[in-house]
């Protein structure tokens, strides 16, 4: 086992950026003993003056650079950036000798990502990007199911995607603004930005992606700004297990929803049964969140922890309790993380070819 990267106290941390995620990602510092929130760092006076109430023994700072240069002693940041941002702040928080949390996707470009993964290499600070998808509980259960190999061995796997307008929580302007910014810099909302968690439950599920097609669309739903939609994936991973992702806009579909209103269902296939879970953000299913299926009898889970909110919750402390234990895996380190983004710039390369065959290890 790693040696601990906090001494045998709770880690000291602080919030760098207050935004709508930060409602999420606090759930794992709430009454949790193994970290003391010391500071919050956002450019919006009243984000700050709102977020102090979760924590009011925390000093609040306008800026990096000012939190920095209070001295104040902590151990790791909790980095709620713009993904435009995510090179810089995160070399900039790696070089004041903190260890960082990182809200996904790593960043947009490979070379960016290198750097930063090099970064926190010289730093000796850990750099994790957060990935909350693989501590949902019913995709940790269909991860057993597939694993023990109740379903038999695996010929298949299908995830399938439905984004809508109608529905969920109230989303600020401005973050929009940044995604449709990240759309005309060719990384679309629905594949890249939200889609990381899918090609993070992929590659969690089967291991590494030797071959992948794409075949990526685009659909105006204001003037001059188009969403990723209708797209399609498939791949074959390394051990000969293939997937198919279809992604759906359904722009005036109502889903039910505490959060985003996104619909996701996945789904194995083996030689005796299927395995499938109906739902993760969004509620288009009401049906038990996991369902097994073998030789003609279909098992339902009801009882399992699916509000999409508690996967937040259960990474972040996973995250909390690796500094003070060293117990891993990371999920996901920097090279894991660096596997997820070859993944989806191998899809684009696949769609800006015309759909041939990419290896995302071909990347480089």
């Amino acid at each position: 086992m790693p040696s601990p990267a906090v001494p045998d106290r709770p880690v000291r941390a602080a919030f760098v950026g207050l935004g709508r995620i930060y409602d999420l990602n606090r759930l794992a510092y709430r009454g949790n003993p193994d970290v003391e929130v010391v500071a919050l760092v956002d450019p919006s006076e009243d984000r700050r003056l709102e977020r102090q109430a979760d924590w009011p023994d925390a000093a609040t700072f306008e800026s990096v650079d000012r939190l920095a240069a209070a001295g104040l002693e902590f151990d790791a940041v909790e980095a709620l950036l713009p993904i435009a941002h995510h090179a810089e702040g995160v070399s900039e928080l790696l070089g004041n000798g903190w260890h960082v949390n990182l809200q996904k996707p790593i960043c947009n470009d490979l070379d960016e990502a290198v750097g930063m993964a090099a970064a926190a290499g010289a730093s000796g600070r850990h750099l994790r990007v957060m990935e909350n998808y693989v501590f949902y509980e019913p995709l940790r259960r269909l991860k057993q199911v597939v694993d023990s190999g109740e379903i038999g061995e695996v010929v298949g796997y299908h995830l399938k995607m439905v984004a809508s307008g109608r529905g969920g929580w109230n989303v600020p302007g401005g973050t929009y603004d940044r995604q449709f910014a990240q759309a005309q810099r060719g990384r679309g909302t629905l594949l890249f930005d939200d889609g990381w968690h899918k090609l993070s439950t992929a590659l969690w599920l089967f291991g590494p992606v030797r071959e992948v097609r794409a075949w990526i669309g685009n659909t105006e739903v204001i003037p001059g700004i188009g969403v990723d939609a209708p797209t399609t994936l498939v791949w074959e991973h390394s051990n000969g297990v293939r997937g198919v992702w279809d992604i759906t806009l359904a722009v005036d579909m109502f889903l039910r929803s505490d959060y985003y209103t996104n619909d996701e269902r996945w789904e194995v296939t083996g030689r005796h049964g299927f395995a499938r879970v109906n739902r993760c953000t969004a509620r288009g299913l009401q049906e038990p969140s996991l369902e097994v299926y073998r030789d003609g009898e279909l098992r339902s889970h009801h009882a399992l922890d699916d509000d999409w909110a508690s996967s937040f919750r259960d990474s972040g402390r996973h995250w909390l309790r690796f500094l003070r234990t060293g117990e891993g895996p990371l999920l996901w380190g920097a090279d894991q993380a660096l596997d997820v983004l070859r993944l989806a710039l191998a899809a684009y390369a696949s769609n800006e070819s015309g759909g041939i065959g990419i290896d995302p290890a071909s990347l480089v």
